[in-house]
């Protein structure tokens, strides 16, 4: 991340004032070059760069324009328009006035990593890792714990509902699972650090002296399957009507033109078909959905797979009951969200996960149009 300096009054065009960012049609040329002029010579505060690489971005431009015309790379980019998006959420939520100050002119690393929070915690978990000085490794390190305690609209028996005994439960966990003594020490410390209950204090000192290990239930593995013949590749084909047929519905009839990897086609509206084989975890999908994702994007992915690898991940939104053994997409936000729930979820399940199909490796794109090549 570029070094963010004091914070200073901004140069830009006073249409990107914090909260009044331009939409794409109303951007001028004018406005982007002050813009980029802003980025280059980093005038303000990240908070602005943030929202200027953003509208940059809804201008038209690519991220690697952007890096060539400021110097800010586009993960530096990323970061700072969703750590910007989280300032904006936070300040809504009602943060503090000194957390509010801070985080203007330093910490986007710490906002960026509350972007699985749901809105309407931030503002507590900003508060809280600014009253406890945390950075942004101490945030990434505790901040799935905070949203995981939130998810339950009763906190766990002896914990209230804080961020300070949300941050010690996660620790009081990872502590009765750990049989290295040091290492179970070190975390009992840190629950006691942030725990704000004097109930919860209690529960995390008896294990100073009860040390049964808690075994950590392991997630489970992910249903990857990869297309590995032509018979596991069908071919899609839009359906024209019933004969007899109007010639006018045969030609209304749009094209298919499929795309790779997958061969998905689409169609002249908001509408797409798949092929995926007659597998039988599809035959038994009551209302399979599609999703196309990459694979770094998964929840606990095998790192032996890259991560920028195109999947299609398939969804049965029929499937809402939980149990331990699936992963379940739910609502985050107005966001779809993908993961695995340890225990029942107070939030709605709309799907479980059935399938994530990989592309077919071809190793000759050419071979399947040769028509002169046989098997001997």
């Amino acid at each position: 991340m570029p070094a963010t300096p004091p914070d200073s009054q901004s140069k830009a065009d006073a249409a990107l004032e914090i909260g009044n960012i331009p939409t794409a049609q109303a951007t001028t040329q004018e406005t982007i070059d002050t813009l980029q002029s802003q980025l280059r010579r980093k005038e303000g505060n990240w908070v602005e760069w943030g929202k200027a690489c953003q509208t940059l971005q809804k201008a038209g431009m690519m991220p690697q324009a952007i890096f060539e015309a400021t110097g800010f790379e586009p993960i530096q980019q990323n970061q700072l328009i969703v750590a910007a998006q989280v300032f904006d959420s936070m300040i809504a939520g009602g943060v503090s006035e000194a957390a509010r100050v801070h985080y203007q002119t330093r910490g986007s690393d710490s906002l960026y990593e509350f972007r699985i929070l749901s809105q309407d915690i931030r503002a507590a978990a900003a508060d809280f890792a600014f009253s406890n000085g945390l950075d942004s490794e101490q945030v990434r390190d505790i901040v799935k714990g905070l949203r995981d305690f939130s998810y339950s609209d009763k906190p766990p028996v002896g914990f209230e509902k804080t961020m300070g005994d949300a941050a010690a439960y996660h620790y009081w966990r990872l502590a009765r699972q750990m049989s290295d003594l040091q290492a179970r020490s070190r975390l009992i410390a840190q629950s006691l650090r942030f725990v704000t209950s004097v109930s919860a204090r209690s529960k995390i000192e008896q294990l100073l002296t009860d040390f049964t290990v808690v075994s950590a239930k392991a997630a489970p593995r992910l249903p990857i399957f990869r297309l590995e013949s032509e018979v596991d590749s069908p071919v899609i084909v839009p359906v024209a009507g019933q004969l007899p047929l109007p010639t006018a519905d045969y030609k209304a009839v749009p094209a298919v033109e499929p795309e790779e990897p997958f061969g998905m086609v689409k169609f002249a509206g908001t509408g797409a078909w798949l092929p995926v084989p007659g597998w039988q975890v599809m035959l038994k999908a009551e209302d399979p959905i599609a999703l196309l994702a990459e694979y770094g994007q998964l929840p606990n992915p095998p790192n032996e797979v890259a991560k920028t690898e195109p999947v299609m991940v398939i969804i049965d939104r029929a499937k809402r009951q939980w149990d331990e053994f699936s992963y379940f997409v739910y609502d985050a936000d107005g966001q779809l969200g993908l993961r695995w729930f340890e225990e029942a979820p107070q939030t709605t399940l709309l799907g479980g996960l059935i399938l994530i199909m990989r592309p077919q490796k071809i190793l000759d794109q050419n071979y399947s149009h040769e028509y002169w090549q046989i098997d001997e």
